[in-house]
């Protein structure tokens, strides 16, 4: 199957890659992109060695602790050290499976030439069987273009910070029905539009994107995103068919034990990726333009416990506003990038104030500042922080 990011619009590659030097217009007086770039300039190549040792060993142990947590119990019963082995298997399914789907991030950001059999196996392997086909990503370029950050342009991008706190409960709990729609989205919205292609532009603009902001409408609907879209939505349908159907036709019997296990897997995944997403930015946009300096005091970095934020922040994503300033550095190198930048900008840098402690410091002070929305206008939020 032909895996290609940069269909989205056509060039989805070329615009990310051209955000660093382009899209960042109104920059702080405080902050020099040039002296920022002089200090990280040579870690720009990705190590397609490192991507594809990651990423095979992530899926390979992540699909063998899913089919211990699975067959385990079937085969021994439930002891003690079965139950035991199943719960670990369980949380090493989720962080690992978490860390594989974290690749889909990278794939947009990717040079076109010399990752085009990364981005098939990673499909063939990742993508398609969790359900995350690599199409669903390819509007994550608008979150990085700054006119388009944090506006109904950006599918990323939600301002919580000017929202009741039930949206914070609802964004995690969220967790519960997405594998159920990720699952119709597949089999049976899909052959639905292969019936009547008359429809296939509202399953586009409304159900075919990773979204944070579930009022977006997606927009890039080329000829060659939408073979893209028909190709991985089929292999999607096949899985989702053998899921429901599979056992019924070796075994007889519709009680398969992989739903139950497969959606709790799910559940944990997604639960995972939502508290991860509340603490990637601060979230004070009010939906209007912002600024290059609101936009960096927006997004967040944790730099510290490294062996703790990397399991919840893989492949990355614990840089957040490191990214967001240059969204070509791989993410091998961006580690490498912050520790240069905290030691060569100057002490007043506004890039200092993008790291945090720790996630949960971050979303409790989402928590509060949702609380006191009516009290004090959040998007003050990103002034306090750089004062």
């Amino acid at each position: 199957m032909s895996v290609d990011p940069a269909a989205k619009l056509g060039r989805a590659i070329g615009p990310a890659q051209e955000l660093d030097r382009c899209d960042v217009g109104q920059q702080s007086s405080q902050f020099s992109f040039a002296e920022a770039r002089a200090l990280i300039g040579d870690l720009t190549q990705p190590n397609p060695r490192i991507y594809w040792t990651d990423f095979l060993a992530s899926i390979i142990v992540g699909f063998t602790a899913f089919h211990i947590m699975l067959y385990a119990p079937q085969i021994y019963g439930f002891e003690p050290w079965v139950i035991a082995a199943t719960a670990v298997s369980y949380v090493v399914t989720i962080l690992l499976f978490m860390r594989s789907v974290m690749f889909i991030h990278e794939l947009v950001h990717l040079p076109k030439q010399g990752f085009q059999a990364f981005r098939i196996v990673w499909n063939a392997l990742c993508g398609i069987p969790l359900f995350v086909p690599s199409f669903l990503y390819y509007p994550h370029v608008d979150h990085h273009r700054r006119k388009h950050y944090g506006t109904d342009h950006d599918g990323e991008y939600l301002a919580l910070s000017h929202h009741s706190r039930w949206w914070i409960v609802g964004f995690i709990l969220q967790a519960a029905i997405i594998p159920v729609l990720g699952l119709m989205r597949f089999v049976v919205l899909s052959p639905i539009c292969w019936v009547f292609p008359s429809l296939r532009s509202k399953v586009h603009r409304h159900a075919s994107t990773m979204v944070v902001d579930p009022f977006y409408e997606r927009t890039d609907a080329s000829k060659k995103v939408m073979r893209i879209v028909l190709l991985q939505e089929f292999f999607c349908f096949l899985v989702g068919v053998w899921i429901i159907c599979g056992h019924k036709i070796i075994f007889g019997t519709w009680t398969n034990p992989l739903w139950i296990v497969a959606y709790a897997v799910a559940i944990g995944l997604l639960t995972l990726n939502e508290v991860r997403t509340l603490g990637a930015h601060r979230w004070t946009g009010d939906g209007g333009e912002m600024t290059f300096e609101e936009q960096l005091l927006d997004s967040v970095n944790y730099p510290h416990h490294p062996w703790i934020s990397e399991l919840w922040g893989p492949v990355g994503t614990r840089y957040h506003a490191l990214h967001h300033l240059f969204p070509r550095l791989p993410y091998h190198n961006l580690g490498k990038a912050h520790r240069r930048l905290m030691e060569g900008l100057p002490a007043d840098s506004p890039y200092r104030k993008t790291v945090a402690p720790n996630l949960f410091s971050e979303i409790a002070a989402l928590w509060r500042r949702a609380g006191n929305r009516n009290q004090k206008p959040a998007q003050t939020e990103a002034t306090r922080i750089a004062a």
